[in-house]
């Protein structure tokens, strides 16, 4: 059996998460990327956006995903939502609740690019 990428702290402005990289290629002028992060109680990614469209499955606990509106927007264990690309679309991953919460990421990015991009807090 495969052994699992480790875990490793996510940098700051992010607190209390932590990602490990399954995968990453380039095919057709994008670099796919399959990352696993978790989320402790109380975790924040801080805010932030992505210069590639993003499919965000979350697989354990309840994640809170505020906009930049603000809108408390929470998505569930087995939801899948999208997150668009570019500045116009700021947002932060957090986990207000008790238990850890884990969500699965497909990055679609222009190659080379930074996986985020940090933003001046919204809140």
């Amino acid at each position: 059996m495969a052994k699992s990428p480790p875990l490793r702290p996510n940098p700051a402005p992010a607190h209390g998460t932590a990602s490990r990289e399954w995968f990453r290629r380039t095919l057709g002028g994008r670099e796919f990327v399959l990352r696993q992060t978790v989320i402790d109680p109380g975790g924040s990614s801080g805010w932030h956006y992505h210069d590639g469209t993003l499919l965000v499955l979350v697989t354990r606990g309840t994640l809170d995903h505020p906009d930049a509106r603000r809108t408390p927007i929470r998505y569930p264990r087995r939801r899948v939502f999208r997150e668009p690309s570019g500045p116009r679309y700021p947002h932060v991953a957090r986990n207000s609740g008790s238990e850890p919460v884990t969500i699965w990421v497909l990055y679609r990015n222009p190659p080379g690019a930074p996986l985020s991009r940090h933003v001046d807090p919204l809140d």
